[in-house]
């Protein structure tokens, strides 16, 4: 499956950080992660798991679902028009998934607070069921206003 970048036409000047810097992750486009909704504070992706994305039990490999989980916050935390990157970010998995499922992850932003962001992913399967949920805190790296120090 080939990745392919969020809808072209970008109108929001703010969004345009988070369209160039998915077009440039080259692991998200190794593993064919698509971009199925991105806006301000939100987004939404797809992967689906291959045969060398399952671990020694037959199972997809957590660093995938993770992987997958981390791109879908990157694109909600740098959906505001300034570089973003994790401080902080963990995961839970609430059951396996295997070799041709298709997973979706949807983050939501919960707070922005100075140059901070808590952001909450969803990783479903391709019946619904949950497979993990995880919380990412982002901080906005370089140049800054004065009025963001914290």
């Amino acid at each position: 499956m080939k990745a392919q970048a969020a809808p072209a036409a970008v109108d929001d000047a703010s969004l345009r950080l988070a369209h160039s810097m998915f077009q440039a992750d080259a692991a998200s486009m190794a593993l064919g992660i698509e971009v199925v909704d991105i806006g301000h504070g939100h987004a939404a992706t797809t992967m689906t798991v291959t045969g060398t994305m399952v671990n020694g039990h037959g199972i997809t490999h957590g660093g995938y679902v993770f992987l997958l989980a981390d791109t879908t916050f990157a694109l909600a935390c740098n959906s505001h028009g300034r570089p973003a990157v994790a401080a902080r970010a963990d995961i839970r998995y609430v059951q396996p998934t295997r070799v041709g499922d298709v997973l979706a992850a949807t983050a939501v932003e919960r707070t922005r607070f100075g140059r901070n962001g808590i952001y909450d992913v969803s990783v479903t399967d391709s019946a619904g069921n949950l497979v993990a949920e995880f919380r990412g805190d982002s901080r906005v790296v370089g140049a800054t206003p004065a009025s963001d120090a914290s």
